[in-house]
């Protein structure tokens, strides 16, 4: 069978993510920006900042000086090859063999898979517009050798698909860096004029290997079908499931308990002997009426304890409705992460029982109200309040600093801070009452200013003048005048947190 692949570039990677994780972003010229060389230098550039002038690699000042408003996101380390990763194992679904590209990209042995899609047309279509609708621009072309994928999924610019023994033809008018040589090579071709593959691709091999190397000479080879390249899959993720048949029908909750408590069992051992934990389990009863029942549950932290996993499995126990009878159950971990042996210990008598009744309250209270209503915050190397911190997903992932206590901090800080109407004496004292959400608050006692500057580097702005502030209920607030107090313009004053 004559082998055919797909490459699929994403071109905006991580400003596609996080637009997917914050919606309000979309539309905005945006960037993610990393320190190099004692500046901060742009590692990640959306569509409407490249359309604006804005690159990779450039200085993030001087994209401030072209777009004043520019979004700009902290850079996170190896973010990009995690998404293609998870990326890379939803697409097992179109091919089993799927392996991470150099330059944000995948690439699909698609060998004996298009048919089932009515074509490869068809099924380049559907792997696209699947990946579009999640929120992520990609291109994506077919051929017999991955070098030519990559290159029209890159650089061409008209069909995606090349047919077999076409390879060449579809290259010739791209520019060499299209054949992945080095930056070096590419340029050496561009200076002597050689803009195109067409212009050197006839060129004797020893001429052409004295002028570009012999590294690049092999990529030529490579994306040509002459010399075969190396292709490494991403292993496919274990699937962790459980399946308990029943003699007879069950309709009592005892007999789910039981059922339950035996596929815990079954899931639980194969978990361990991976060293690998629940975050996710679906429990999936199937009635003798033919109706399918899906109980979910979730975890802050991998775990592989029965016992813990059972007690969340039995709040929503009440949600299934055997009515005649349940005749088969599957349990399937749908999210593992790896079991660190520590965490086990949470779940003991003796140690760790702190953490052990945080957790399991915690994850109760997952199953009771959702997981979306508990949320996690850790301390981040900044100092303007909203960089100050950040959400994290898992309970067990460590303090990289300590928390600040040097100054005193609010208990909940807004996610915007929320302007309000003030009355001081003079410009730079606290005010003596303040409007908020149309209640007046009397001020009895205040404290400040502490005042806040902007960190220049990430954007330009105001700084703040933050005060404590207590009413006469005695309730605290963290509030904040934007600037200096001006007679020409009226300093906007702000409230952005509350104090316990």
């Amino acid at each position: 069978m004559q082998k055919r692949y797909m490459s699929i570039w994403f071109s905006t990677l991580l400003t596609d993510w996080i637009r997917i994780k914050r919606p309000a972003l979309k539309a905005l010229p945006l960037v993610f920006s990393d320190k190099a060389a004692n500046r901060m230098i742009i590692t990640a550039v959306s569509h409407e900042a490249a359309l604006l002038g804005i690159h990779q690699g450039m200085p993030l000042a001087d994209a401030r000086a072209i777009v004043p408003g520019l979004e700009v996101i902290e850079n996170q380390s190896h973010k990009s090859e995690k998404l293609l990763k998870a990326i890379g194992e939803w697409c097992i679904r179109y091919s089993p063999l799927v392996a991470i590209e150099e330059d944000q990209g995948l690439t699909l042995d698609i060998s004996g898979c298009a048919h089932l899609w009515g074509g490869e047309r068809e099924y380049l279509r559907e792997i696209v517009n699947r990946l579009r609708g999640l929120g992520y621009y990609v291109r994506a072309a077919v051929s017999d050798t991955m070098g030519t994928a990559w290159a029209v999924s890159r650089y061409g610019k008209t069909t995606p698909i090349v047919k077999s023994g076409e390879e060449l033809s579809a290259l010739l008018s791209l520019p060499p860096m299209a054949l992945r040589l080095s930056p070096l090579a590419s340029q050496k071709l561009i200076k002597l004029g050689l803009k195109t593959v067409e212009s050197f691709i006839s060129m004797p091999r020893s001429v052409l290997r004295r002028r570009i190397g012999e590294e690049s000479m092999e990529r030529i080879e490579q994306v040509l079908g002459q010399k075969q390249e190396r292709f490494s899959p991403i292993a496919l993720p274990e699937v962790y499931s459980a399946r308990l048949e029943s003699m007879e029908p069950i309709r009592t909750r005892k007999g789910i308990e039981l059922a339950i408590e035996k596929l815990l069992t079954q899931l639980c051992a194969h978990l361990k002997k991976d060293g690998m934990g629940i975050r996710s389990a679906l429990l999936q009863s199937y009635r003798i009426d033919g109706k399918l029942i899906r109980t979910v549950i979730g975890t802050n932290g991998p775990s592989a304890n029965i016992s813990h996993l059972f007690k969340l499995f039995s709040l929503k126990i009440d949600q299934i409705e055997p009515k005649m009878g349940i005749e088969l159950f599957t349990m399937d971990a749908a999210k593992v992460e790896t079991l660190d042996p520590r965490q086990e210990a949470l779940w003991m008598a003796e140690k760790g029982m702190e953490d052990q009744k945080v957790c399991e309250l915690l994850d109760r209270l997952a199953g009771k109200v959702g997981p979306q209503a508990i949320q996690r915050y850790l301390p981040q190397p900044h100092h303007w309040p909203e960089r100050s911190i950040k959400k994290v997903d898992s309970l067990l992932e460590p303090l990289s600093l300590p928390w600040r206590t040097d100054r005193p901090r609010p208990v909940q800080l807004l996610n915007i801070p929320e302007p309000v109407q003030v009355s001081a004496p003079i410009p730079d004292y606290p005010p003596m009452l303040f409007r908020y959400q149309g209640i007046t608050h009397q001020v009895k006692k205040a404290d400040g200013p502490e005042r806040i500057e902007r960190e220049w580097w990430l954007e330009e702005g105001e700084h703040r003048d933050y005060y404590q502030l207590e009413d006469a209920e005695g309730k605290r607030y963290w509030l904040f005048r934007s600037g200096h107090y001006s007679s020409e313009k009226t300093s906007g004053w702000f409230i952005h947190g509350f104090f316990a």
